[in-house]
């Protein structure tokens, strides 16, 4: 398994071809993301976001979206908005790879935690995330704006 970059840590993206082919994978977890995949993944870039994707057998099997942000609860956090694995890859070691990767990331950027929300739904992906040593430290509210 091989983690590499889709982006730099401005969130330029450096692989233009890994990020088309991520959007397979990354749909899997928000098919509601709109049509122009690439436009909108510049979007949220521009907001603070890196991505990476995992890698087997030279495809691209697992991705994770992610940015740092300074939070006065936690201090300096590395936040992951996604990280999905291909639905036939799953328990291969992609998700471990993409965790340990941002745990590399986590340190090298000085953070004090590493977070993620999960919808209440994705129970097997909780069990996941247990393995991996997260906890369940907080509800999350949301109220829809539009």
């Amino acid at each position: 398994m091989k983690v590499v970059p889709v982006t730099d840590a401005s969130g330029a993206v450096v692989d233009p071809a890994r990020l088309a082919a991520a959007e397979r994978v990354h749909r899997q977890l928000r098919p509601h993301l709109p049509a122009g995949y690439a436009g909108r993944m510049a979007e949220v870039f521009a907001s603070g976001a890196e991505m990476a994707v995992a890698e087997a057998g030279g495809r691209v099997v697992g991705l994770a979206v992610f940015r740092v942000v300074e939070k006065t609860f936690t201090g300096r956090e590395l936040y992951c908005d996604d990280l999905v694995t291909d639905e036939s890859e799953r328990s291969k070691g992609a998700g471990r790879a993409m965790v340990a990767y941002m745990e590399e990331v986590a340190r090298a950027r000085g953070c004090d935690a590493l977070a993620l929300d999960s919808g209440v739904q994705r129970a097997q992906a909780h069990k996941f995330y247990f393995r991996e040593g997260l906890v369940v430290s907080s509800f999350h509210f949301v109220k829809k704006m539009r």
